[in-house]
């Protein structure tokens, strides 16, 4: 099969019509460990409405900002010969400048979807920088990452483009969140570890040497799911549980393949996909360099989500208007109980809420909220 033309895009094209609703009151904003690729968007109405806030990679002393060709290939040569690599939280201040700009732009409320606060302290900067915000704001723990936060975002945004107010666009992230998964496989945890993610597989560090492991994102954690002994049985075994995830769904499904150095091996699993699920909407693209440089070279991650936009979120039409002056008023949306959709596992209902701040919540990689990084 000829990815060359596919790469970073939608295998199926969305169909695109007429807009017919007002012009959307709600804003969504992300940060760049969602990996949104180029042409995400079944519209420019859609696309219009996301702001993404860059989270930085540090290379020695060296700070890089998320999307550049230089940074990518400084990130893999870097992971190669294993030296030092960093990654931060966007500071506040970064959330308050984006939030102070939709404001202005006449936006009634904003809604601000992140990866998981078990593995970046980033929702808490966002929290942080939404009690100064002009308008209100509803911050959204997704307990996901890359992909699974992705899809997230894809709904926010097309149910603020369909006119939902700010609670039915909070509760469209966090019902697509919940019905998601992810499964990845990484040649070794030792980047994990020096990261600090590596949670409830740190047991395995007494075999490592003989351990290919498969790791999946459980509860805005990542837990171990199996451990084989070699790289290509582990791919392998990968792709017989992403098969059957897969064969267990109801409805469509969405589908994204990551990889970082390894392109020919994500090519041939989002082969297997679509041989599985002639159905499903495919994306192929690169693992965020903020994720990549936690997983390491090798990493091969695949996100599976339903494709059905969450009941709650297709009603909600009664947007608001324009936010007078005054404080903002600040929900963790995913604090509510979505429900499971259409198209969701059935114990995957409680995945994607929004636990209350905890201080030092951070990763202990993550550097001083209050520093900013340009």
């Amino acid at each position: 099969m000829d990815w060359t033309a596919l790469r970073g895009r939608w295998f199926k094209p969305r169909a695109t019509g007429a807009d017919t609703v007002p012009p959307p009151r709600i804003a969504v904003v992300t940060d760049s460990s969602c990996s949104l690729p180029s042409g995400w968007a079944e519209s420019e109405r859609v696309a219009a409405l996301v702001r993404v806030v860059s989270m930085p990679v540090m290379i020695g002393d060296q700070i890089y900002g998320e999307g550049t060709d230089k940074m990518i290939g400084a990130l893999a040569l870097a992971l190669a010969q294993g030296q030092d690599v960093r990654t931060s939280r966007p500071a506040p201040g970064q959330f308050e400048a984006v939030y102070a700009e939709l404001a202005d732009a006449g936006y009634a409320a904003i809604v601000s979807v992140h990866l998981s606060g078990k593995l970046s302290g980033t929702v808490d900067s966002a929290r942080l920088a939404a009690r100064t915000a002009k308008i209100p704001v509803h911050v959204v723990d997704t307990a996901s990452v890359a992909m699974g936060l992705g899809f997230a975002v894809e709904a926010a945004a097309e149910a603020a483009a369909a006119g939902a107010d700010a609670q039915s666009v909070a509760l469209a992230a966090t019902s697509r969140a919940a019905a998601g998964d992810i499964l990845f496989y990484v040649p070794s945890l030792e980047q994990l570890r020096r990261g600090g993610r590596i949670g409830a597989a740190a047991g395995w560090f007494g075999t490592l040497l003989a351990v290919k492991p498969i790791l999946a994102i459980r509860d805005g954690l990542v837990v171990p799911i199996e451990r084989v002994r070699t790289a290509p049985k582990a791919l392998a075994r990968l792709e017989e549980l992403c098969r059957a995830e897969l064969a267990a769904r109801t409805g469509p499904v969405r589908v994204a393949v990551h990889h970082f150095g390894n392109e020919a091996e994500a090519e041939r699993l989002a082969s297997a996909v679509i041989r599985e699920r002639a159905d499903a909407t495919v994306l192929l693209c690169p693992l965020p360099a903020v994720l990549a440089a936690h997983a390491g070279l090798g990493v091969l991650a695949v996100a599976i989500a339903a494709a059905v936009d969450p009941g709650p979120a297709e009603t909600g039409t009664n947007a608001s208007g324009p936010a007078g002056p005054g404080p903002a008023e600040t929900k963790d949306a995913g604090q509510q109980d979505p429900g499971p959709s259409r198209g969701q596992r059935p114990d995957a209902a409680g995945q994607g809420t929004d636990p209350a701040p905890v201080s030092g919540s951070a990763s202990v990689r993550d550097l001083d909220p209050d520093t900013d990084i340009d």
